[in-house]
């Protein structure tokens, strides 16, 4: 298994290629579609997931051009619902696994920065979105957001992570626990 972070987009969001036999899952394509487009193909294996955190646009800016060049398949979480103006292909509940090569990511509903934020815990990491940074969290002063929901996930994400893991965020520095 191999994990590939490409910063795009106006804000700096970290796109990640998650790459597991012959597959691979896109979490975050926030934007510069053809730069992600170029590692997709450098990778030479086949796309089978755009994986989205939340809805925010520079989370899911690329999706549908990247979705029309390679076939993934767009998963988000079904509290973003009524947030998105792009076609799902699947909705994610927490506790769900999701496949990719022989590395399997669970979903962790982690609200707060949105209604349907999540974080993807595989084997000793997790991708974050915009949950959980190296100094801080998300923010919970948008529309849909709320501080209580947000230091619910944190506590959640504290009992589940383990030191040493690996932390992928969606923005700013990869650290460990």
């Amino acid at each position: 298994m191999e994990i590939k972070r490409l910063i795009v987009g106006e804000l700096g969001t970290n796109c990640y290629l998650l790459i597991s036999e012959n597959e691979l899952g896109i979490i975050d394509p926030g934007g510069e579609a053809d730069k992600i487009l170029k590692e997709i193909e450098k990778a030479k294996v086949k796309p089978k997931y755009i994986i989205n955190t939340h809805c925010h646009p520079d989370h899911i800016l690329a999706n549908e051009k990247i979705k029309k060049a390679t076939g993934a398949k767009i998963l988000i979480h079904e509290a973003e619902k009524d947030f998105i103006n792009f076609e799902a292909d699947g909705f994610l509940e927490d506790g769900d696994e999701i496949k990719i090569g022989d590395s399997v990511l669970k979903v962790l509903h982690t609200p707060g920065h949105t209604k349907g934020s999540i974080c993807l815990l595989g084997k000793n990491f997790v991708f974050t979105g915009d949950t959980l940074f190296k100094d801080g969290c998300g923010r919970t002063d948008l529309p849909g957001s709320s501080q209580k929901d947000m230091e619910e996930s944190l506590e959640k994400l504290s009992k589940l992570l383990k030191p040493g893991t690996t932390v992928y965020p969606g923005h700013g520095e990869i650290f460990k626990i």
